[in-house]
């Protein structure tokens, strides 16, 4: 039941404020924008192995070390720099993680190059419109898709790192390439 002051939300976001805030602001709103999409690419691989909310507490030093993930910025980063953050409790101390930011923008400039954007390129595992699920319950919700395998298979071969099915699915949940709200959930409707 839902009221003015205590809509119903997805049960996965109700054990922290910071995730509330994602849920009913973020999760599931079409993104399009190349430097939003390649920056929840990155941080949604960076996420890998840990929970959701260990990401959005370090997503602001996230953006700042990584330049907002501008694209061409992150391509030039050199090692010294990346080492550099291996020492930054503000991010995930992984190395292939941090490396796979450069890694990343750099197949992310190719992709741009011969698709004409990375927006393009990732919305046509979709069909270019979102994938509006019914779940009534979490244990309904795939943890992968055809359609992130193939867009893992995609961008793997494109030179992309942390880039699983499990991640892309989770990418295209969190960037509106698929509205996996919950039924009932009060964002479901407001985003179908």
């Amino acid at each position: 039941m839902t009221t003015n002051n205590n809509p119903t939300r997805c049960e996965w976001c109700l054990s922290d404020p910071l995730y509330i805030e994602y849920h009913d602001k973020h999760w599931g709103v079409p993104v399009h924008d190349d430097q939003e999409l390649f920056a929840m690419l990155c941080l949604e691989g960076a996420q890998a192995g840990l929970s959701w909310i260990t990401i959005l507490k370090k997503m602001p030093h996230y953006r700042l070390v990584f330049h907002d993930f501008e694209i061409q910025t992150c391509t030039k980063l050199n090692d010294d720099q990346l080492n550099a953050l291996l020492t930054d409790p503000g991010i995930v101390r992984n190395r292939l993680k941090v490396f796979s930011v450069r890694k990343n923008a750099q197949a992310a400039l190719r992709i741009i190059r011969d698709q004409g954007s990375l927006s393009t390129f990732l919305w046509s595992f979709v069909q270019h419109k979102t994938i509006v699920n019914n779940w009534k319950s979490l244990s309904q919700c795939p943890a992968s898709t055809p359609e992130s395998d193939a867009m893992s298979k995609a961008l793997k071969k494109a030179g992309m790192s942390f880039t699983g099915s499990t991640i892309c699915y989770a990418f295209m949940q969190s960037t509106g390439m698929v509205n996996d709200h919950m039924v009932d959930c009060y964002r479901w409707s407001e985003l179908k």
